[in-house]
Order: structure tokens, then C-alpha cells, then sequence
């Protein structure tokens, strides 16, 4: 299939699974159409115009012309230099990689990293904190995270993708939504009663189960195995971790009595304790894997197309079945 064809399908699978619901994210693209028509003609130049289709600012094809033929990609959690060259010898060595389909952003997609945070008030919001608090509690956090990414070289992955001459694009909120709805429906079909259940479930599931051998298991960061879970909340989109103060939030307005996450920083874990909100920390690699190969599945059915897929930096292909 064409490259171009290949991303948006990543992009609606995405949207299709997106934790505030199709209807919440219509109105950002609404929102964004009725600001590009606003705009005065010297700022329409500068309108990054994706964002009329596309509500995930850290996805984006990042090098490569959308009409190549893509049959074969090269598939990474993180795709660098070191990636790209890794592509460029296996090419030399015979073996077909059409694209370079990394998961955490890069280039504009990594710099633009806070523009996807918002949607963590929505999803907030769902579990019952109330919205302006949530929007209120999460605005300094978008603030930091887009401070702390700035001074980031942003480009270097695309430049060597770019001098090599291999498409590169990223997916970095559309997979990390497929990883958050398949396990929040999981928990909420399973209802488990404890923390270890929690963490049972998770090592039903393939990624997680063959992460642990590498000494990348599920831990119990907060509370212990023997505690009722509660609701359990799965946070794993959204673009990074959110404000630790919504944990108090959380523990004050709402049932969850376990959250499930990639990671947390250290802060948050100690306002989860503080607060008795036990926290099951599923694996970084192991979710995003999980959120790619869900992710993976969705474009395939999508396009009636099989991709060959070439596993790199902490990626393993699980097929879950066509969806």
C-alpha cells in the first residue's frame, strides 16, 4: 500500500479507539478548522495544516515521499540514528524495508509533544473528576513537558532517514490508544478483585508475559498484591505522565482504586501512596509493543493489506487477531 494510505489508517484506527469517543474528538478537529479559517494569510503559512485531520500532534510522517509503495517497514519503540543505519545495512544485505515506522516521536512530532496532554482532562474527566479541575490541574504540566522538550535535536532521526533516503513516520498517541482501550476493557469485562489479580490479567497477555524473562516485569508500585483494587483506571495515553496532583483529585472524587501505567515518575508514585491509590506498573517497552501490535492489526484489517513487519529496538510482533 501506498505510505500515505498506511498512516492515515494508523491515524483513524487510532481515532476509533480514542478514550474521550469519536464525538469529543470531531470537536478538536472542528475547533482547529474554525482557528485555520481565522487565521490571517502570513499565519495560515505557518498553520502545521495536518492538524484538520489529524488531533495527534506527535504523529506524523516525518521523511518520505506519501506515494511510496510500502510493503515491508522496519518496526521500533524508538527509531534514531542507530535504527536508520541498522535499515540502511539490511538493505545492504538484501533484505526489503520500505519504511521506518517508530513508535515515540520525533522531529516536529517530538517537539510538539504537549499538544496531545490536553486529552488527558477528558479522560480524567470520565472517571469523575470534574473537568475544569482536571483541565486546571493538567495546564502547568503541558506547559513543563513542552519546556522540557525544547531544548531537545529534535531532528537527528530524520536526518539520517533523510541522507539515507528511507520513509520514516511515527505513532506514537494512536498506539499508546489502542493499548489504553484494550486493557481498560479487559478490567472492566474481568473485574478484578485484587491487585495481584490486576497484575494476573497482565501476564495473560503475550507482551507482558514474555517481558519478564528480560527482567522488564510487572510491579506493584503502590499498595501490595493483597489490597482490593477497586476501579481500575488504565493511564497510558495522553502523551506523557500528567499533573502528580491529580492524584489527590482522584482519590477525592472518584471509585478508581487502582491505576495501571507504563511508568510514573517518582512524585507521582509517592502521591499515590499518600493518597491509597495502588499502582500496577505494566512495563514501558512491553505497553508500547502491545499498543503497535493492536495498532498494526487495526491498519491491516483496515487496508485488507499484510505488512512485513522487521522487529528492532524492543519491538516483537503479536498478532491479536483481525478486529
Amino acid at each position: 500500500m501506498k505510505l500515505q494510505k498506511l498512516y492515515e489508517a494508523a491515524v483513524q484506527h487510532g481515532i476509533s479507539v480514542d478514550p474521550r469517543g469519536k464525538k469529543r474528538v470531531l470537536q478538536e478537529l472542528a475547533a482547529a478548522k474554525k482557528a485555520y479559517g481565522e487565521l490571517r494569510k502570513e499565519e495560515k503559512a505557518r498553520f502545521d495544516t495536518e492538524r484538520l485531520t489529524n488531533p495527534y500532534s506527535d504523529s506524523r510522517i516525518l521523511w518520505g515521499d506519501g506515494g511510496a509503495e510500502v510493503k515491508a517497514v522496519l518496526v521500533g519503540i524508538d527509531i534514531e540514528v542507530g535504527e536508520a543505519l541498522l535499515a540502511d545495512r539490511l538493505i545492504a544485505k538484501g533484505r526489503r524495508i520500505d519504511a521506518l515506522w517508530a513508535h515515540h516521536p520525533e522531529g516536529a512530532a517530538l517537539a510538539n509533544l504537549g499538544g496531545v496532554m490536553a486529552m488527558q482532562a477528558d479522560i480524567l474527566s470520565s472517571f469523575g473528576v470534574p473537568i475544569t479541575a482536571a483541565e486546571g490541574l493538567m495546564e502547568p504540566r503541558i506547559r513543563e513537558v513542552e519546556r522540557l522538550v525544547m531544548p531537545t535535536n529534535h531532528m537527528r532521526a530524520v536526518d539520517a532517514a533523510r541522507l539515507l533516503d528511507i520513509p520514516l513516520f511515527c505513532t506514537h498517541t494512536p498506539a499508546d490508544n489502542c493499548v489504553a482501550d484494550h486493557l481498560q476493557k479487559l478490567f472492566d469485562r474481568r473485574k478484578p478483585d485484587t491487585v495481584g489479580d490486576v497484575v494476573g490479567l497482565l501476564r495473560e497477555i503475550p507482551e507482558y508475559r514474555d517481558a519478564e524473562p528480560a527482567g522488564m516485569g510487572l510491579k506493584v508500585f503502590s499498595g501490595s498484591a493483597k489490597r482490593r483494587a477497586g476501579r481500575v483506571f488504565v493511564d497510558m495515553t495522553g502523551g506523557t505522565s500528567g499533573s502528580e496532583k491529580t492524584l489527590e483529585r482522584i482519590a477525592n472524587t472518584s471509585d478508581i482504586g487502582t491505576i495501571v501505567a507504563m511508568h510514573i515518575p517518582e512524585k507521582h508514585r509517592e502521591e499515590a501512596e499518600k493518597h491509597h491509590i495502588n499502582v500496577v506498573i505494566a512495563g514501558h517497552a512491553a505497553s508500547d509493543t502491545l499498543g503497535m501490535n493492536l495498532l498494526i492489526d487495526g491498519v491491516e484489517k483496515a487496508t485488507g493489506s499484510t505488512l512485513t513487519v522487521i522487529e528492532c529496538s524492543g519491538f516483537k510482533r503479536y498478532r491479536h487477531g483481525r478486529r
